[in-house]
């Protein structure tokens, strides 16, 4: 099925993650601790740690330094021990923000939260005020350019939900959480290689910001996305990126 233009914000987006790529190990190295934690340190037996662990390598991190913190999360060293939370809230123009977060001190982090989202023209929602506008779902996302048949045919024959294509030509592929790994793979196999592949919460019905209000959501997400304690944030709004 077919959508609308997202390719300019995908690019953006990766774009203000690159700049940002110095904090990439320590919200790494925290997810591995968790995941380890929750689940073992048994890769066949972990799909989380397993995806972390893709991260890691995608983003360098050296293999001992892996282990190392599998070992301390599972209990062969002494580690801190993180707690996840998450904070739901209204950005500009009453955009929906989900703002996921690991911690050892949740008061720090609440006020840190709260913080942003009062200074940048925010407003700090409860418990579920905006998930609902979310999906929790995999998604993998190829540029303008790769071939949408061939993207459908694997990505269908593997599991996938759904096949969008947008008006640029990007391809994106919707699946379960459960069948993500299965289908990243699928096409990895295959010799696609997506822009973007993860576990992510997805907006149901995005809304555009222009001008303004673009300017001053994108200083609200990168003042929440700057706190130390915060792993991903997640929202519906389509920013111009002019």
């Amino acid at each position: 099925m077919a959508g609308h233009s997202k390719w300019a914000n995908i690019q953006h987006r990766k774009g203000r993650q690159d700049e940002k790529r110095g904090k990439i190990w320590t919200r790494i190295i925290r997810e591995i601790t968790v995941a380890a934690r929750a689940g073992g340190g048994d890769l066949s037996t972990n799909p989380r740690l397993r995806l972390a662990i893709d991260r890691a390598k995608a983003a360098n991190m050296p293999a001992d330094r892996i282990k190392y913190n599998i070992d301390k999360a599972t209990g062969s060293l002494d580690g801190i021990n993180y707690e996840e939370i998450r904070y739901e809230g209204y950005g500009i123009g009453g955009a929906a923000i989900i703002v996921d977060t690991m911690t050892d001190n949740k008061v720090r982090t609440v006020a840190e939260v709260r913080h942003a989202f009062s200074k940048y023209g925010g407003n700090m929602g409860t418990e579920g005020s905006v998930a609902f506008q979310f999906k929790h779902c995999g998604q993998i996302i190829f540029a303008p350019g790769t071939s949408e048949d061939k993207v459908m045919e694997v990505a269908l024959e593997s599991g996938a939900q759904d096949v969008i294509s947008d008006d640029e030509g990007a391809i994106e592929v919707i699946t379960s959480v459960a069948d993500f790994e299965a289908v990243k793979n699928a096409l990895d196999a295959a010799g696609l290689t997506p822009e973007v592949a993860e576990v992510t919460m997805r907006p149901e019905n995005p809304i555009e910001l222009s001008g303004d209000e673009a300017a001053r959501m994108q200083k609200l997400l990168d003042a929440i996305e700057d706190l130390d304690d915060v792993q991903g944030v997640y929202h519906n709004a389509e920013l111009d990126a002019e």
